[in-house]
């Protein structure tokens, strides 16, 4: 490794501004990475980890945006006051960049192909069937099966991972030596996540690349740094080598975002396991979606669930595990009916919620409330909190007087940890996170029997997380709520569910309690999600010398 830093942030101060006035992202932030050298940069939303990079990439927005002082230099070279034709140069060649959302940075209307072969084109260095087969040989390479067919399909007829492999493809095409990874794994199932660390470990071992990667996930940061730097509003507050900031952190800020990982050992038993009659219980849940007829007019069918049965006990959190398409959203959907089933029986406490009519629909839904996965999409942007909050109290007219209405708002807040001034404000103004804790207090305000959360805690920083499942926990103990908790995080699942379903392809392949589930999974696909879970960096190291 070169003594010289390929890539030096020094003393970067960003400020915005808007109507509120001045708004520092960043404060004297400084940092670098070495050739071949992956450095994390750690922190919460808001922490300022996101605005740095967009500095280095020249993707800060001026007006409102402002780069008040530093230097960013590559290879010795300040790229701050760079004259435009030279960044534009810079950038894709010498420095790339991989984002957050793979289906927001590619254009639905062009296909893939077209898009990679664009790179090539813009740069200078290939066009026509050179630039096509360049393309095909990114696309391979990243592991996309039957790249020479697949250039010519369109973003949305690939999977999440798969998309995220193509951007990864865009950004190495030109050869870059620093590539930046801006939550690169954010949402994705847990085998995903750890194909696409392990594909920029192996882009890294063949190309030398210094890997500046971004996250707030933990484990993929303990999985991935060589060095961490964690930053805080705005400011680092502590910076050194992985195994040192993970095991012997210094500062209170991190140490607190090291209380927060989830323990993957021990499963926390409860003291009392649910009993008594079911609250629901499901039996051959079946959905087949009838596809529209192709060219030739065959119809087609998709069979998303297939016979799938369990019971929910009062006060009982039940874990839906399983990767993208296995099933697990489609139980939720089902079970509030914002989708009609195929086949089987639901009942809640006896009664068949498919042939329940409206009103008794209307009473159901109060007791059986849903936190989706999507904060932004699940709440009307022109609404602000204190109508999304009490919206279910205008709907359902008996649960709560209009006088206690404000004061019963401010205690949902404050219950999941936001202000009670935050009540005017409208959902644009909160980070997802908080949006997200909007969502659950949204959902406790008719005082819920059976919360479902469908990847409730996916889109938050992990102290928010334990934060949510604390409350959740604290929740079903106090008020005796039973869950259906959906989420593709098994160590979170682990230490929040009593039992575990575990789904493929729309069915059950396994079931048991947790623990006993974790530390003896009968079927092979159960261990491999187990399996994938990001490993620390230097356990790996350790089990390569051994």
């Amino acid at each position: 490794m070169s003594t010289a830093p390929i890539l030096a942030v020094e003393n970067l101060t960003v400020d915005f501004l808007s109507g509120d006035g001045r708004f520092r992202a960043t404060d004297g932030v400084s940092f670098h990475v070495h050739e071949g050298e992956t450095l994390v940069i750690l922190g919460e939303s808001g922490s300022g980890k996101s605005v740095s990079a967009s500095a280095i990439m020249g993707l800060i927005d001026t007006p409102p945006g402002e780069i008040v002082s530093g230097r960013i230099r590559y290879r010795g070279e300040d790229i701050v006051d760079m004259p435009a034709e030279r960044r534009r140069d810079l950038n894709g060649r010498r420095i790339a960049i991989i984002f957050q959302d793979p289906l927001a940075h590619l254009n639905p209307v062009y296909t893939v192909g077209w898009q990679l072969a664009e790179v090539f084109s813009v740069h200078g260095i290939a066009g026509g069937e050179e630039a096509r087969r360049r393309s095909i040989d990114i696309l391979r390479r990243v592991g996309i099966p039957d790249p020479e067919t697949r250039m010519d399909w369109y973003p949305h007829q690939f999977s999440g991972g798969q998309r995220q492999r193509i951007m990864i493809g865009m950004a190495i095409a030109l050869g870059p030596e620093i590539l930046i990874a801006d939550e690169p794994t954010t949402a994705l199932d847990v085998s995903v996540q750890a194909q696409i660390l392990e594909l920029l470990k192996k882009l890294q071992r063949e190309e030398g690349l210094a890997i500046v990667m971004i996250t707030h996930d933990l484990e993929v940061a303990a999985n991935m740094a060589d060095r961490i730097v964690v930053m805080n509003s705005g400011k680092i507050v502590e910076e050194g080598p992985a195994r040192e900031v993970f095991t012997a952190p210094k500062h209170a800020y991190t140490q607190r975002l090291m209380s927060a990982l989830p323990d993957h050992d021990e499963h926390k038993e409860r003291a009392d396991e649910a009993e008594g009659a079911p609250v629901l219980e499901v039996r051959n849940l079946t959905k087949i979606y009838q596809l529209s007829p192709g060219m030739f007019g065959k119809k087609k069918a998709l069979q998303a669930l297939d016979n799938v049965s369990f019971v929910l006990r009062p006060g009982e959190t039940l874990g839906i595990v399983g990767e993208s398409g296995s099933g697990k959203s489609t139980v939720a959907r089902l079970l509030l009916r914002l989708a009609e089933a195929t086949a089987g029986t639901a009942l809640y406490r006896g009664r068949n919620i498919f042939e329940m009519d409206r009103r008794e629909l209307l009473a159901f839904r109060r007791r059986v409330q849903m936190v989706f996965q999507d904060p932004y999409s699940s709440m009307n942007p022109r609404m602000n909190v204190f109508s999304i909050i009490s919206e279910p109290w205008c709907i359902h007219g008996d649960i709560l007087e209009k006088p206690r209405w404000e004061e019963r708002v401010a205690e949902l807040l404050e219950l999941v940890g936001l202000r009670p001034e935050h009540a005017r404000r409208f959902p644009h103004q909160f980070s997802g996170g908080q949006r997200q804790r909007i969502a659950i207090a949204r959902a406790l305000a008719c005082d819920p029997e059976v919360l479902v959360c469908d990847e409730a805690v996916s889109a938050l920083d992990v102290s928010i997380q334990m934060q949510i499942i604390s409350l959740l926990a604290d929740l079903r103990d106090r008020l005796g709520l039973a869950y259906i908790f959906i989420t593709h995080d098994l160590p979170i699942v682990r230490n929040f569910a009593d039992r575990i379903l575990v789904m493929k392809s729309g069915r059950v392949v396994e079931e048991g309690m947790t623990e006993a589930l974790f530390r003896n999974p009968r079927e092979d696909y159960t261990r491999m999600l187990i399996q994938a879970a990001p490993k620390p960096k230097w356990d790996q190291a350790q089990a390569m010398a051994s």
